[in-house]
């Protein structure tokens, strides 16, 4: 089978620790992810940027693997039996912090004695952004349905396949690299509703920056492949505007809540362990609603992280292409933002959700709610000494930013594993 470079998603920092951070800088020609073309620009020197890669970022997809394949046969039970002394250790860092803390982790640098740890690993929380990993798995179950036989088919679908934003990417602050190969210039904005991407650059979109918009899009589709089957990759853009105007809005936010949570049922994680119960934007709204409610838990999230690993979410194929986009975003942020980490490949993804009351006259603002403050941080992390972790880092801590907590909780991890 041909091999194919696919966007994979590690953040940087932007600040006094930051280092700007794009992968993978060799995957235009199999991806068609525009963006990606400028950075092989900068790298062979043709556009000049201050654009500095860590070594940690400079992985190729060839050398993106999965780590837990020989153990693919193994229950998710058998890995998350913990081991005393590897407990103590991580208990430790918690002292004197309260249960807002939450956090699972497995030591899988030797594959033959696996170690895990966890505090408070049951506890739900808002999963925010992380919960995208769900939207991405919904899309390669859906791709795996239109084409069980042929992985190389489910690639160029992503490819090729381009589909307008509509009404379902607006709203969100956060922006989206917008590159043209032509001029060589690139743009940052907002999503509007006649931008038009094909899917890969979508999931890109939603994973790299997480742009929410991108989120609600992908989504979207992966509705429209559930109901079109094979039929999906001919459908047109005025046919699937023209299915939203006529269809039963209840029916739609059913099948688009199966979409993304039964992949995850069908891994052994409950809905208590891990649910996505809305799009993430306001304009999605308009044809789907919510249900259920989002909830997310180290545990639910390790048990998809081990499975991604073995080879197991969806298929040994699957797993691996999203391994590879969890591996690149624009910046790395919060827990990857750890200096600790800057030679190590991450693979990550970071959620948060904050609410004010400022009726309390308490200081309440962006990612320092008084009434909720989530923030969510899952990781991959493989230092080149063959010292590979996982790690699940939930907490509700009001008034607080806790990306510096991420931060120093990632260095303190990191040494206990490493030593």
């Amino acid at each position: 089978m041909k091999k194919l470079i696919v966007l994979v998603f590690v953040f940087a920092m932007c600040s006094a620790f930051t280092i700007v951070s794009f992968y993978p800088i060799d995957g235009y020609s199999h991806t068609g992810i525009k963006r990606l073309k400028r950075l092989e620009l900068i790298k062979s020197g043709e556009i000049k940027d201050a654009t500095s890669l860590p070594a940690g970022a400079m992985k190729s997809y060839l050398d993106i693997q999965l780590n837990l394949t020989e153990k693919k046969a193994d229950s998710v039970g058998a890995f998350l039996r913990k081991d005393v002394n590897f407990q103590n250790e991580i208990s430790g860092l918690f002292r004197g912090l309260d249960k807002s803390y939450s956090l699972a982790v497995l030591d899988i640098s030797n594959v033959d004695s696996i170690r895990y740890a966890s505090r408070n690993e049951t506890a739900g929380y808002q999963p925010g952004s992380v919960g995208k990993l769900a939207v991405l798995a919904g899309l390669f179950d859906q791709l795996a349905k239109i084409y069980p036989d042929d992985f190389e088919k489910r690639l160029n679908l992503l490819r090729n396949k381009s589909v307008r934003a509509g009404v379902w990417g607006l709203t969100d602050e956060h922006t989206v690299p917008i590159y043209n190969i032509e001029t060589q210039k690139l743009v940052k904005r907002q999503v509007v509703a006649s931008d038009v991407f094909t899917l890969f650059e979508w999931a890109d979109h939603m994973l790299s920056v997480s742009n929410n918009g991108a989120a609600s899009i992908v989504w979207r589709e992966v509705l429209l492949m559930q109901i079109f089957g094979e039929k999906y990759p001919d459908l047109t853009q005025e046919e699937a505007d023209a299915f939203f105007k006529t269809a039963n809005k209840k029916e739609l936010t059913d099948i688009a809540n199966d979409v993304v949570n039964l992949p995850l049922r069908a891994l052994g994680i409950t809905k208590d362990e891990w649910r996505l119960g809305s799009f993430f934007t306001r304009g999605a709204n308009t044809y789907v609603g919510d249900k259920g409610g989002s909830i997310g838990s180290p545990l639910g999230l390790m048990k998809f992280l081990i499975q991604l690993e073995q080879g197991n979410v969806i298929d040994q194929e699957s797993s691996l292409e999203m391994k590879r986009l969890m591996y690149m975003t624009d910046r790395r942020i919060r827990y990857a933002q750890a200096p600790a980490l800057k030679e190590a490949a991450v693979y990550f993804k970071s959620g948060s959700l904050y609410k004010c009351d400022r009726t309390k006259g308490e200081d309440c603002g962006k990612y320092m709610g008084n009434v909720t403050n989530f923030m969510n941080s899952v990781a991959i992390v493989e230092h080149v000494n063959n010292c590979r972790y996982m790690v699940v880092l939930m907490t509700n801590v009001l008034r607080k930013n806790s990306a510096t907590d991420h931060m120093n909780l990632a260095t303190s991890l990191d040494k206990i594993i490493r030593k």
